[in-house]
């Protein structure tokens, strides 16, 4: 990646949603070359996909939280394969360290979320952190 792709980048990281001639306009380019620019960096791989940001608060999911799964008698696949059900997990990433596993999930209220966590509670002990705001 040059100075350019750089550029590209960033500014596609603050909005996906840029048309080629505005990105190309930004970065001092025309939009050619910009999207030649950006086809390129799609297919060394280095943009992988454009994705939108929601506000689960907005959409009736105002508590959000960090959960750490360590997992009990080796069941990673069947945590796993669990994990993959649930539409209000953020993410899930296999970590090193004390737990297991960390996941970000949105819930509708404390109830659903202990009820999310008792559910876990077969394959895996749980420690979780409730999400008061985002600082950046």
């Amino acid at each position: 990646m040059d100075f350019v792709d750089e550029m590209i980048v960033k500014e596609l990281i603050e909005d996906s949603r840029l048309s080629m001639s505005e990105l190309g306009r930004r970065i001092h380019l025309s939009a050619p070359a910009t999207r030649e620019r950006v086809r390129q960096l799609e297919d060394q791989g280095i943009i992988q996909s454009y994705t939108i940001e929601l506000n689960v608060k907005k959409i009736g999911f105002p508590i959000e939280a960090l959960i750490e799964a360590t997992i009990k008698n080796n069941r990673y696949e069947d945590f796993k394969k669990k994990i993959c059900n649930y539409s209000n997990v953020e993410f899930c990433y296999r970590i090193a360290g004390d737990a297991c596993f960390m996941l970000k999930a949105h819930f509708q209220s404390f109830e659903h979320a202990e009820q999310f966590i008792d559910e876990l509670q077969s394959l895996a002990h749980t420690k979780t952190s409730f999400i008061f705001s985002k600082i950046i």
